[in-house]
Parts: C-alpha cells; structure tokens; sequence
C-alpha cells in the first residue's frame, strides 16, 4: 500500500515537471506587422531644396559720376520701359584727355556693335521660331492621321517652345544691349563743361517690378553704381543645387514636382538646364560635398497657382528620374539583407518563410520586385533579430 502511494506521487511529480517542460519547450507565436506585395505605380525623384529666382533681371547703374537724387520707388512697382526711375546730377569733372576721349568714343562704338549683334541674334533666333512653327503645322495632319508617333509631335513642339524662349531672351539681350550704349553715349558727357550740374535721368530697360531698391537716399555714387534692380516676378524659375551624382542621373527635359512651397498642392516643373560646372558646399554636417546646380521651368499654363510666389523664395523639389505606371512593390520596411543577397520574410501557413528576392528600382518607401515574389504576398515589416526562418507568426492587431 505504501509503495503503490508512493509510485503514485512519483508519477504526479513526473507528470508536472513534463507539463512544465512542454510549456516551456513549446514553440511561441510572435506577434508581427504584415504588409501584401502589390502592384501599382512607382516614381523615384531626387529631393533637394530649390530657391526661385527672376529669370531676367537687370541692375539699373548709374551712367555718370554725380550725386543721386533720392529715389522715390519701392520694391515691388511697376515700371514702364523707358520710364524714369533714377536721377542724377552730374558731377563737375575735368576735360577728358585725349587717351580718355578715345577710349569712351571706343566704349560707344562697342557698345553699338554688341547691340547690332544682338539685333542680329534676335533676327535668326525669329527665323528659327518661325521654321518651327512651319515644321509643327505640317506634322499636326501626320500625327491625326497617326503617320508619326505622339512622341515625334510633342518634341516638334517642345522646340516651337524652346524657340519661343531664344525669341525671348534675344529681345531681352537687344533691350539690355540699347541700354549699355546710351550708358556709353552718356558717359561722354562729362568730358564738355557746361553737362557738370546738369541732371541725368536714368530709365527703366525693360517693363517689370522694381525687385531691389540698392539706393534710396540722396548721395554721391561713382559711375556704374548699381541703384536699382528690376525684373518681371512673372517669369520665375527655380535653382536646385543636387549632389553631383544625383545630377548625372537627371536629364534635361524630366519631369519634377514642386512641393512645400507655402501654397495649396504641389506645382509642376520641368528640368531645363543642368550646369556643366560643379562647385563644393559645406553641409550642415560639415561634410564636403559636390553641388551642381540644376535650373528648372514652371510648366503651369496660367501662372496664377503659383503667384504668391517670388524671387528668392524657398521651395522643395523632387526631380523625376524613373517612373512606371505599373510595377511588383513591397515595403522597403521589409527588406533586410542575407549575404549578398536581398530577402523578406513571407508569411506562409502562420510561419514566416525566408525569401530570397530581386530588386529593380528603389525609393525610400518602397522598391521593385523583379523575382522571388508574387502579387498578394504577405511579408513582415521590421522583421528582427530574433525573427528566424519557419518561425511562427501572427499578425498583431492594429492600435486604436
């Protein structure tokens, strides 16, 4: 009776230390974050900081040496080309030699010369405009009648566009190029006696907005001094500094979007010019880096999304430089790296299954798929280091 008593409790002892060690040895259920393996667009950019600018802008100088008459206009008038915006009482000063005779005479016809050439540039840069336009008339039927591509025809245009620019800047050149030569025509005057004391007007080249007002009160200036700078806010672009490898993978002509610029939505840009030169910059962290600067163009049609806008202001720009309407993505928050290769962890059946997988093109939240997945898969999202292959998962409830 004692013995029977006795292999009973050795029995219940062996009975709680196997139910103890099967709790213990039991394999858990780690509780994961699970994301699917869907299709849908993907767009990778490069990200910088953009600060606007004024396109043409022009520093109204004096033309003589003489003392500046208080200057009445604020930044941010209109002004007419042509119109008055400066004045100057000419200085009394010596007859010019005859060294110095010659050399403002050879100053005025230089400066003839450069605006014969700029009337020149405009001519051809018209003649060029308008052969475009004749190309692009006579490719619209072509591209209704589906003969060329789409393509063909939006590049026709692209440089009816270009053109229209090269137009345009010829006349700024003309404009700036008349203006230097009254500049020169003017700097003769004070080589006669009687222009000491008299008044200089100086005007505005071109119709725009006083941007800068460098001179305000009444004072003595050298000739040249820069008193005024006047643009048009209209026609503004943007200047991006990227990182030098990040230039050679922007092209001109990509798409880029314009974002945290203060107004409603983003706006749309497009790349016109990389700058062959790089420069170095100190970031914040004090790493050397190289910078190029990378101009873009405002796409809008009406330019009244983009108003508040002005010259120097701050903006965030996301350049274009791979986009597709339709790839296999997964979180990049998945990935993690074995060996040399990329994998995730795909949850199959409750057990998390170690995927060996391809990517193509990446952005910080998500990257493509070439192989190892399919469409609908699930994989875990920040796996970690205690997360093995086959172990057991479940999905964590979402946080209210």
């Amino acid at each position: 009776m004692f013995r029977l008593l006795a292999n009973r409790r050795v029995l219940g002892a062996a009975a709680v230390i196997g139910g103890l060690l099967a709790v213990v040895m039991w394999p858990t259920t780690i509780p994961v974050d699970i994301a699917v393996v869907s299709s849908g667009p993907l767009t990778v950019t490069v990200d910088e900081e953009g600060v606007t600018r004024v396109r043409d802008r022009f520093i109204v100088s004096a033309p003589v040496s003489g003392r500046v008459l208080r200057i009445e206009l604020d930044p941010g008038d209109r002004v007419k080309r042509g119109q008055v915006v400066a004045r100057v009482r000419a200085e009394a000063s010596p007859l010019l030699d005859a060294r110095a005779s010659a050399e403002a005479a050879a100053s005025v016809e230089s400066a003839r010369a450069a605006l014969g050439r700029a009337r020149a540039e405009e001519q051809r840069a018209k003649a060029t405009l308008d052969q475009s336009r004749r190309d692009l008339a006579r490719l619209r039927p072509l591209a209704d009648n589906r003969v060329i591509a789409n393509q063909e025809l939006e590049a026709h245009e692209a440089d009816v566009h270009v053109a229209q620019e090269t137009v345009n800047a010829a006349t700024f050149a003309v404009r700036a190029a008349t203006s230097e030569l009254q500049r020169a025509e003017a700097r003769l005057a004070p080589s006669r006696p009687e222009a000491s004391g008299r008044i200089v007007s100086v005007t505005a080249p071109v119709d725009g907005v006083v941007l800068k007002r460098l001179r305000e009160s009444e004072t003595v200036v050298p000739a040249g001094d820069p008193l005024l700078e006047i643009g048009d806010p209209g026609s503004l672009e943007i200047v991006a500094d990227l990182l030098s490898t990040d230039a050679v993978r922007t092209r001109a002509g990509a798409r880029a979007i314009v974002e945290q610029w203060g107004g409603e939505g983003p706006l749309e840009a497009q790349v016109r010019r990389i700058e062959p030169a790089g420069f170095m910059k100190i970031s914040a962290l004090g790493v050397e880096e190289q910078r190029v600067n990378v101009v873009l163009d405002f796409v809008e049609s009406s330019p009244a999304a983009r108003a508040p806008l002005g010259d120097g202001y701050r903006v965030e720009v996301r350049v274009v430089i791979w986009e597709s309407p339709r790839v296999l993505k997964v979180p990049t928050s998945a990935l993690f790296r074995h060996g040399e290769n990329w994998a995730v962890y795909r949850v199959d059946s409750g057990r998390a299954r170690r995927t060996l997988i391809e990517l193509g093109h990446q952005t910080a939240q998500y990257a493509e798929v070439v192989a190892g997945l399919t469409e609908g898969a699930g994989v875990i999202l920040h796996p970690g280091d205690t997360l093995v292959d086959n172990a057991r998962v479940r999905e964590r409830p979402p946080v209210n």
